[in-house]
């Protein structure tokens, strides 16, 4: 795309794990610094107790770990097209509507944005998932909706979307030199998104693309679900998750459920929850584990496992095997990950992804030998396994790697110049 002017409106990538907002200027790069100069802003609130402030992004992160009291909250998208968005929840004394937490972080995007480029944005494309929610379009078209509301909210007039595969191939096909059929693979922190677009240099400037797409799908899973089935695999049986009751009935497994899924670790610290746990000790067939159980909530170390598991599971893309220490919970204690560990316990999860594609190139009416590239973007789209997945079903397709954490972000920027110039 040519252009001498800057862009009036930008594009905002409101990710599971990570955020980006990109906004097109003549010779810069599209995608802008918003924290530490960094593209990228982790999609984390940080409600500090003792200084009675919100903070954000990585800084949330380093005083959470740091040991400020207060309480951390990720994963915010997952809270779309969920129930619990219509609900408050405690936060420095009086009860938040989840609504506005998720109206405190996109107004940070937006003003750090504003900030960097030294002027307002009244207009914004916002990038969204092609399912916020699997098979309940009520419930997908009420997530879509909260986000038009609290974009309004901070000051956005005109509000468009953009799926987040296609924004993803725009972004693509600024670069190409031919005409490809192109499968986009975006994994993110929270869903898959696939979108089969036909890309070519001259279709760079047509405003209507609908043509270009042969079809979009999705399955809401991501890398937070890869991470909860690490978790439970490899962690949770070291804090009871398996054990069996003096009944020999299994232990109930909710609280761990809770611990190995990212926007319901808090839950695990309400009194009700601990005082279930207290009571349930006793009919335990064996303590061990439930008592390292009740001592991890009590150091409110949640949050600080879910990044350990988090970091392991990025760290066996490259390694085989990885290790986490545990004696901040106790002395000597550690789980031990491998990558067929890690493969086993998402298999299940990589079957969906691939029903999903190869239901999606039925629906396209595309033979896998016709696809040109598959082009992966997003936070998990690096796992081995993943990558195994798609090869296998699309064998003569080349693979490319996008912007891990960028692809997205600046093809919004780029349908936002051509929507409001």
């Amino acid at each position: 795309m040519t252009f001498s002017t800057p862009a009036r409106a930008c594009g905002i990538d409101f990710g599971t794990s990570n955020s980006t907002v990109g906004w097109l200027r003549p010779g810069e790069e599209s995608l802008i610094a918003l924290e530490d100069g960094k593209i990228t802003l982790p999609s984390v609130v940080f409600f500090n107790f003792e200084e009675r402030r919100p903070v954000f992004g990585r800084l949330a992160l380093h005083e959470y770990l740091e040991g400020y009291e207060g309480r951390l909250m990720r994963s915010l998208k997952s809270l779309l097209g969920s129930k619990l968005l219509k609900s408050e929840t405690a936060v420095l004394g009086s009860a938040l509507p989840f609504e506005s937490i998720l109206g405190l972080f996109l107004g940070q995007l937006k003003q750090r944005a504003e900030a960097h480029a030294g002027r307002e944005f009244e207009q914004v494309v916002l990038g969204r998932p092609v399912y916020f929610v699997d098979d309940d379009p009520q419930a997908d078209k009420e997530a879509e909706d909260t986000l038009v509301r609290v974009a309004h909210t901070l000051g956005f007039n005109d509000v468009s979307f953009q799926y987040e595969p296609i924004a993803a191939a725009f972004d693509y096909e600024s670069a190409i030199e031919r005409e490809e059929l192109v499968l986009i693979v975006d994994i993110g922190g929270g869903t898959s998104d696939f979108s089969l677009v036909r890309l070519s240099p001259e279709r760079r400037q047509v405003a209507d693309r609908q043509s270009d797409i042969l079809a979009t799908g999705g399955v809401h899973i991501g890398g937070t679900d890869f991470d909860k089935q690490l978790s439970l695999r490899g962690v949770m049986p070291l804090f009871g998750y398996g054990s069996r009751m003096k009944s020999d009935a299994p232990m109930p497994t909710s609280v761990h459920l809770n611990l190995a899924t990212w926007h319901t670790i808090n839950a695990v610290y309400a009194q009700k929850s601990q005082l279930a746990l207290q009571s349930m000790r006793y009919d335990v067939a064996d303590p061990t584990g439930i008592d390292r159980l009740m001592r991890l909530i009590s150091l409110r170390a949640g949050h600080w496992l879910a990044m350990q598991v988090e970091e392991s599971k990025i760290a066996l893309t490259d390694a085989l095997e990885h290790r986490i220490d545990l004696g901040r919970i106790e002395e000597n204690l550690a789980a031990d990950f491998d990558r067929p560990l890690f493969e086993q316990a998402i298999d299940p999860l990589l079957e969906r992804v691939r029903g999903s594609v190869g239901e999606l190139l039925g629906r396209a009416q595309v033979g896998v030998e016709q696809v040109d590239t598959v082009f992966f973007t997003g936070g998990s789209s690096g796992i081995p396994a993943l990558r195994r997945s798609v090869a296998a079903l699309l064998p003569n397709a080349r693979h490319v790697e996008g912007n891990t954490f960028g692809s997205i972000g600046s093809g919004l920027a780029i349908e936002a110049k051509k929507r409001y110039g």
